[in-house]
């Protein structure tokens, strides 16, 4: 570990941690206003500029109780090359919403995406003590249904043409898992 790395959940070829102000680059910025990068998210639609992003960097600590988003690092080079959040987490309930963005094109396809959603879902069941973690996904994103399915969640509902993205209307794919589930 380097001696000024903050670490918060440890992974095998990755490490997550809070977003820090460094992370707020233009680098980050045009993630979220590239098209192929955000071709199954809300992102891309409308401009992203350095000004919106500080204010969400601002309004992450307003929610800190609710939406826990983490920087995810590449061990090897020590680059921020994505996000990954537990959001709009319901205490009473004990869920979260899961969701992912993996910026850097060169981990792509390397199942990165799957090894932060297991750590991050072990995280939201054993130190926050949740029972449910949900995700919603464009009927087309087949990576991260493929995602849900190694993660033991069950396909639970279908929101049908719920986005509209890239011309056309895709449904929303609903899937959840529960603690015992994920842990079977």
């Amino acid at each position: 570990m380097l001696d000024n790395k903050i670490v918060f959940l440890q992974g095998k070829s990755f490490f997550l941690r809070p977003i820090e102000q460094s992370d707020l680059t233009r680098e980050y910025v045009q993630w979220l206003n590239d098209e192929e990068i955000c071709r199954y998210n809300s992102h891309a639609t409308f401009p992203y500029t350095m000004e919106k992003m500080n204010d969400y960097f601002a309004s992450l600590h307003a929610s800190s109780n609710t939406n826990i988003v983490l920087a995810i690092i590449d061990n090897e080079s020590n680059n921020h090359i994505g996000n990954a959040c537990l959001q709009s987490i319901d205490w009473i309930s004990r869920s979260a919403e899961f969701a992912i963005l993996l910026g850097d094109r060169n981990f792509w396809g390397k199942g990165l995406a799957t090894d932060v959603a297991a750590l991050l879902y072990d995280y939201g069941f054993t130190r926050l003590n949740l029972h449910r973690i949900h995700l919603g996904t464009s009927s087309k994103n087949i990576g991260m249904q493929k995602i849900a399915q190694k993660l033991r969640m069950t396909q639970e509902g279908v929101r049908r043409e719920a986005m509209y993205k890239n011309g056309s209307y895709v449904d929303i794919i609903e899937y959840g898992v529960l603690k015992s589930e994920f842990y079977n």
